[in-house]
């Protein structure tokens, strides 16, 4: 809700650095023109699904999967189809963004900085241009929270649809990977927690039936997804088999599986002692590389951050900077206690972006104090956007050991 103390909505600011994001995302989007790393389990899933030919890939809900049928059906089965529909789920990650900054701090530089440190971190950019599921749930994540605050301050006529269209998007993460299970109760602990402290938030939703539309709706949505594995041409769904499906999927999920070279413990994510080559190889003509990696200034100086947060939070009883660390500690510590035999740095995809919050709001609280180093710090994360750009982009390569050149780490080859 806007109200005469506060500034109007910087659409146009925001709108011209989701379009930068679109065209830096987009930029060579062929490149390799060869299925990358896991896109070898998701693109041939769309396909089939595409046919509506039978159950494959059970181990995921078939949204994500459809999306990126969606680009195939939309722009051919070639390697723009298959990663199109990831290049918008990671520019409305960096909008989202910029909405959630703008709505907890009103202020246009603080949303900015927010916006440009997801750009420039080299996980959102990699994950932007590959066929992959984790973009599609950090996008409808992102997106649910910004509907959830909005709600929060709306007029009351506008409240209930706001809430129920973040309880969608809740619905659709999880329908993309169960990894985005744990923010319905996340978004209904903060819902109590906000109106105990402050009774005008979300006005006219009562706890008890916001608390059942949050979960009604979000599992509807979710169940909906399943609609076209009831048109498979062999094998279809029924409704007896949903929730026995469900079970399936559980099994798959938590099975016991072969040890991989890239393999990685949930707590060495942080510290990014084990990324993982999505490509390695001689292609389309070049030695080409993409590295999943995380912008060092943003993963490890996030860390800072999330930390400083948290103490602010404690020590000013604000909810706000307690919020903002919480959602990074939420979204990585269920990866503690979730039962995969294995783990992979691709798993901290959410986190990392969170991280780009907690970085842009301890800049507005020091903003008084480190006049200039926000920018000094923005160019650190573009500077070093810059130099790793040839193994985030799958750009050509001198020779197949032109990768020792960015190897900070022992453990990074």
């Amino acid at each position: 809700m806007q109200t005469a103390a506060t500034p109007p909505r910087p659409t146009l600011i925001a709108s011209g650095i989701g379009a930068a994001a679109q065209f830096l995302f987009t930029l060579n989007l062929t490149r390799p023109t060869k299925v990358v790393f896991d896109e070898t389990h998701y693109v041939p899933a769309a396909r089939v699904l595409m046919k509506l030919a039978y159950p494959t890939n059970t181990e995921h809900p078939l949204l994500g999967k459809a999306l990126i049928a969606t680009g195939m059906t939309l722009f051919g089965d070639n390697a723009l189809g298959w990663r199109i529909m990831s290049t918008i789920a990671a520019t409305a990650i960096v909008i989202g963004v910029f909405a959630i900054l703008w709505m907890l701090f009103h202020r246009t530089r603080t949303a900015m900085f927010g916006a440009l440190f997801v750009i420039f971190n080299f996980t959102v950019f990699i994950q932007a241009r590959i066929g992959m599921l984790d973009g599609f749930m950090a996008a409808f994540v992102i997106l649910a929270i910004v509907a959830l605050l909005r709600a929060m301050r709306s007029p009351p006529g506008k409240v209930m649809r706001r809430w129920v269209l973040g309880s969608v998007l809740l619905g659709l993460a999880v329908a993309t990977k169960w990894t985005a299970a744990p923010f319905v109760a996340y978004a209904a602990i903060a819902f109590l927690v906000m109106r105990r402290r402050d009774a005008a938030a979300w006005p006219g939703l009562r706890p008890i039936p916001a608390l059942l539309i949050l979960g009604t709706v979000s599992i509807a949505t979710y169940f909906l997804t399943f609609a076209p594995a009831f048109f498979y041409a062999q094998e279809p769904l029924t409704l007896g088999q949903l929730i026995p499906f469900q079970l399936h999927m559980y099994a798959q999920q938590t099975q016991v599986l072969p040890s991989h070279p890239y393999q990685s413990s949930w707590w060495s994510w942080p510290l990014m002692i084990r990324p993982i080559w999505y490509l390695y190889e001689k292609v389309d003509g070049a030695v080409r590389g993409i590295l999943l990696l995380g912008n060092p200034a943003i993963l490890w100086g996030g860390l800072v951050a999330v930390a400083a947060c948290l103490v602010i939070g404690i020590r000013r009883r604000s909810l706000k900077f307690l919020g903002i660390a919480g959602l990074w500690i939420g979204s990585y510590a269920i990866w503690a206690v979730i039962p995969k035999s294995l783990g992979f740095f691709y798993y901290y995809y959410l986190p990392s972006i969170f991280l780009c919050i907690a970085l842009a709001a301890l800049i507005d609280h020091r903003r008084g104090k480190w006049r200039h180093w926000d920018w000094a710090y923005l160019a650190l994360v573009t500077l070093l956007f810059v130099m790793f750009y040839p193994i985030i982009s799958a750009a050509a390569l001198p020779n197949d050991q032109a990768f020792l050149h960015w190897m900070w780490l022992r453990s990074w080859p």
